[in-house]
């Protein structure tokens, strides 16, 4: 496992502790579960701006498209 050392303002240092406060985990834990679901966002929104344009040229320009020839 590497390390990664970042600054945070005094605000956001302090509502993260606050978070590890509650809910019983380090804010090392806090950090590393938010930055997974960070990751995995941006990765699917590069795939749609990757696959939209060739759902558009397929003709599916909404869901109701996609619903209509995939349910």
């Amino acid at each position: 496992m590497s390390t990664l050392t970042i600054r945070l303002d005094d605000a956001l240092d302090a509502q993260l502790a606050e978070l590890a406060r509650v809910t019983r985990r380090s804010k090392s834990d806090l950090v590393r579960e938010m930055l997974r679901r960070q990751t995995a966002l941006a990765e699917l929104e590069r795939a749609r701006s990757l696959l939209l344009p060739l759902a558009e040229k397929a003709g599916y320009l909404s869901d109701e498209d996609v619903f209509r020839d995939f349910s």
